[in-house]
C-alpha cells in the first residue's frame, strides 16, 4: 500500500510539472504574441497611414496603456479562472491573428475620405487587443499561486513568469523584421501567432479539463477559433492581392518584403510604379524627368567626373544616367537594402527600366546603411548623388542632418559637387528650405533648383559646392526632357515656393521629420 501511495505521489509530481511548464511556456508564448500583435498595428499604420515616427508612437502608447486597464480588470476575475483564462486566449487570437487582414480589408472597403474611420478602427483594435493581452499574464499568475502555492513564494512567482514574459518579447523583437515579415508577410504572421494562442487554450482545455464546467463548448470554441484562423492562413495570398490592386490601383506584379521594407511594383496602362511601404517612388511613364534632373546638373557642370558615389538609389535610375558620361570611370552605389538591389539587377521587368545598369562593370555595390559607410570610408569622389527616400522619420531624417552632410562634405573632392534630392517645395515649402539651410550650415554653397515630375509635381534639388557652379551648356545625348535652356527655368522660384527662414536640421533635434510630417499631411486631410 505505501508502494503504491508513493507510486501515486509520484504520478501526481510528474502532472503537476507537466501542467506547470505548460502554464510558463504559455507565458512565452502569451508575451510573444502580445508583441506581434503590437508591431503589426503599428507597421500597418505606417504602411497605410504614412512611414513616421507618429504611427508606430500612438500605437505602441495605446497598447501599452490597453495592457494596463487590461492587468487593472484582472483583479475583478475571482471565480472559474482557467476557463476565463481559456476564453481570453481565445479571443486573443481571434482578434489579435485577424487584425491584419481586417485591416487591410477596411482600408480598401472605406470611402476615400476613409482617414478618419480606418484610424478609429485601428485603434479600438489596437485597445481591445491590449486590455485582453493585458488580462492575461496576471491569469496566469494567479492560476499558478492557486496550484502551485507550495512550490512558489510571490517573489519567486512573479521572477518566473515576467523572465518567460520578456523572454517572448526578445524572441519576437529579432525574429519580426528579419524572419516573419520577409517571409510571411504581415497578415500570415498575425494570423499563425493567432494559431499561438489558440494552442495555448488547448493546452489549458486539457491540462485543467477536470476543473471546467462545460468542457465541450469550450472545445467547441477552441476548433471554431482555429478553423477560421487556419481558413485566413489559406486565403491570405488571395486577400494581400487582392488588397493590395485595389489600394495601388493597377496590377500588382511584384511584391515582396524585405527586413526594411515593403516593395510593390504594379503594371497598368500608363505604365509601372514603385512603392515603397505604400510611398510612391517612381512612375515608369515619367521617371527620366526626376532623375535626368537629379544627376546631369552636377556631372555635366563638373566636365570631367571619374569617381561618382551614388547614395541611395537602389533601383538602378540614377546610376543608367551617371554612365551617360562617358568621363566616369568608377560609380559607387551604397543601398541599405540587399533586396532591392538585387530585385533591380536580376528581374527582367526592373532590368529595363535601369537599362541594365546595375551590371555595368563601372559599377561597385555596397549594401550599407550610407551614414556608417561614410564614417568608415575615406575615399573621395568628383559626384555624389544622395537620393535618399524622405524624411518620414528620425532613421532617415539623420541622412538630412548637418552631420551627414559634413560626411558628405569630407568625401567631395575640392572641385566636385553634391546633389540632394529635396522633397517638393510647394508642398513641404518650409522642409524644401530646411534642406537648403542645412547644407549651409556646414560651410557649403547651396544652389537649389526644382523640376515638374507629372507623378509629384513640382520636385526640389539641391546642389552642394565649394565652387561656383555654373549651369551646364552642354549635356548627354538622348535625354528626353533636360535641356541648357529648361535648366535656366528650373532655377527660379515664384513666389509660392520662393525662400523662407528656416532652421538647419540637426541630429539632436531632426527638425525636419515633424516639419516633413506637418506638411505632408496637410496634404491628405
Amino acid at each position: 500500500m505505501s508502494v503504491l501511495s508513493g507510486e501515486v505521489v509520484e504520478s501526481r509530481a510528474a502532472r503537476v510539472s507537466v501542467a506547470e511548464v505548460a502554464l510558463l511556456a504559455s507565458v512565452f508564448v502569451i508575451a510573444a504574441c502580445g508583441l506581434i500583435y503590437e508591431l503589426a498595428a503599428g507597421a500597418l499604420a505606417s504602411y497605410l497611414l504614412g512611414d513616421s515616427v507618429l504611427q508606430f508612437s500612438t500605437v505602441i502608447g495605446a497598447y501599452l496603456f490597453a495592457m494596463g486597464v487590461g492587468s487593472w480588470l484582472s483583479r475583478f476575475f475571482d471565480r472559474q479562472l482557467v476557463a476565463q483564462f481559456l476564453r481570453i486566449e481565445l479571443l486573443v487570437g481571434l482578434i489579435g491573428g485577424l487584425m491584419p487582414a481586417g485591416l487591410f480589408v477596411a482600408h480598401n472597403l472605406l470611402p476615400m475620405d476613409r482617414g478618419l474611420p480606418f484610424r478609429l478602427l485601428l485603434y479600438a483594435m489596437v485597445v481591445v487587443v491590449g486590455m485582453l493581452v493585458g488580462l492575461e499574464i496576471p491569469l496566469v499568475m494567479r492560476i499558478l499561486k492557486r496550484h502551485f502555492a507550495e512550490r512558489y513564494a510571490l517573489r519567486e512567482l512573479v521572477s518566473q513568469v515576467l523572465t518567460f514574459d520578456y523572454l517572448g518579447a526578445l524572441a519576437v523583437a529579432v525574429a519580426f523584421p528579419l524572419l516573419l515579415v520577409p517571409h510571411l508577410g504581415l497578415v500570415r504572421t498575425g494570423v499563425v501567432f493567432g494559431l499561438l494562442n489558440a494552442a495555448v487554450a488547448v493546452w489549458a482545455l486539457w491540462l485543467f479539463r477536470a476543473e471546467l464546467r462545460t468542457w465541450r463548448s469550450h472545445a467547441g470554441a477552441c476548433a471554431f477559433v482555429i478553423a477560421t484562423l487556419l481558413a485566413t492562413l489559406a486565403g491570405a495570398d488571395h486577400l494581400t492581392t487582392w488588397a493590395e490592386d485595389r489600394f495601388y490601383g493597377d496590377r500588382v506584379v511584384l511584391r515582396q518584403s524585405s527586413p526594411y521594407q515593403r516593395v510593390v511594383v504594379t503594371s497598368g496602362p500608363t505604365g509601372m510604379r514603385l512603392f515603397l511601404n505604400g510611398n510612391l517612388q517612381f512612375h515608369s511613364r515619367d521617371e527620366y524627368r526626376y532623375h535626368e534632373a537629379l544627376v546631369h546638373p552636377a556631372l555635366a557642370a563638373h566636365g570631367a567626373p571619374k569617381r561618382v558615389l551614388v547614395l541611395g538609389g537602389g533601383d538602378g535610375m540614377a546610376v543608367r544616367e551617371v554612365l551617360r558620361h562617358p568621363q566616369v570611370e568608377q560609380v559607387t552605389l551604397v543601398e541599405l537594402d540587399p533586396h532591392m538591389t538585387r530585385l533591380f539587377r536580376d528581374e527582367p521587368m526592373l532590368r529595363a527600366l535601369n537599362a541594365d545598369a546595375l551590371h555595368s562593370s563601372k559599377l561597385r555595390i555596397v549594401n550599407a546603411d550610407a551614414f556608417g559607410w561614410l564614417q568608415s570610408h575615406d575615399e573621395v569622389f568628383d559626384v555624389i548623388v544622395v537620393d535618399f527616400p524622405d524624411p518620414t522619420n528620425f532613421s532617415l531624417g539623420k541622412l538630412y542632418t548637418t552631420t551627414f552632410y559634413q560626411q558628405v562634405d569630407q568625401h567631395l573632392a575640392a572641385g566636385g559637387y553634391a546633389v540632394v534630392q529635396t522633397t517638393s517645395p510647394l508642398i513641404a515649402r518650409r522642409s524644401f528650405w530646411t534642406v537648403v539651410a542645412t547644407i549651409e550650415a556646414v560651410g557649403l554653397q547651396a544652389t537649389p533648383y526644382h523640376a515638374h515630375v507629372p507623378s509629384f509635381g513640382e520636385w526640389g534639388f539641391v546642389l552642394a559646392h565649394r565652387r561656383p557652379w555654373r549651369a551646364p551648356q552642354q549635356l548627354p545625348g538622348g535625354l528626353r526632357f533636360l535641356t541648357p535652356q529648361a535648366m535656366a527655368g528650373m532655377l527660379h522660384f515664384p513666389p509660392d515656393m520662393s525662400r523662407m527662414k528656416a532652421e538647419p536640421n540637426r541630429l539632436s533635434n531632426q527638425t525636419l521629420v515633424h516639419t516633413f510630417e506637418e506638411e505632408w499631411g496637410h496634404l491628405h486631410e
